[in-house]
């Protein structure tokens, strides 16, 4: 049996996520700095073992205020746990292109099993030999179950912040390396 690695390209992925602000928008952020890989029996993407983490000093929202405040203990707390990671245990095959992904999400120190929704967007070929794939990703998670327990309530009595926060990612993996491995 063969394992192959791939490693996740930042400069054509994205890590992101949105939540409800006054319950009538949305606020919209992202990673800047992460990584990620992928190990897969062959190219059998239905084998895939996915390890993921994000620098939280690396949000944006484009506002420097609010990712400032981003990084606090009211929320994600950057100096006591400066990474968010997640761990995968296991995909589940819906049709040809889409996965359920069970694994776990790690932030600020709290664990926690989450299910993802993947959709496989295929193999490609670049422009110098390279093994590309690529994968689109989104969940939902509560804030409030990873201990971001901030809230506030605005002058006319409306919820400040929601607590369900909706996770993007778009992502394109390059092969690394295939080794094989021997049966006992």
């Amino acid at each position: 049996m063969t394992t192959t690695k791939w490693t996740i390209d930042p400069a054509h992925s994205e890590i992101q996520f949105k939540v409800r602000h006054l319950m009538v928008s949305w606020v919209k952020g992202s990673f800047k700095q992460f990584k990620a890989e992928v190990e897969t029996n062959g190219d059998d993407i239905s084998t895939a073992k996915v390890r993921f983490s994000a620098e939280i000093n690396s949000i944006t929202t484009n506002n420097e205020q609010r990712d400032a405040h981003l990084r606090t203990s009211d929320f994600f707390d950057a100096e006591n746990h400066p990474q968010l990671s997640f761990e995968s245990s296991r995909l589940e095959k819906t049709d040809d292109e889409n996965y359920k992904v069970y694994g776990t999400l790690t932030m600020r120190g709290v664990s926690k099993a989450i299910v993802l929704n993947a959709e496989f967007g295929g193999f490609a070929k670049d422009g110098w030999g390279n093994t590309r794939l690529g994968i689109s990703v989104s969940g939902k998670i509560n804030r409030k179950d990873f201990g971001v327990n901030f809230s506030m309530v605005s002058e006319t009595g409306g919820i400040l912040l929601g607590e369900e926060v909706t996770l993007i990612a778009d992502a394109q993996f390059i092969k690394q390396a295939v080794a094989e491995t021997q049966a006992a």
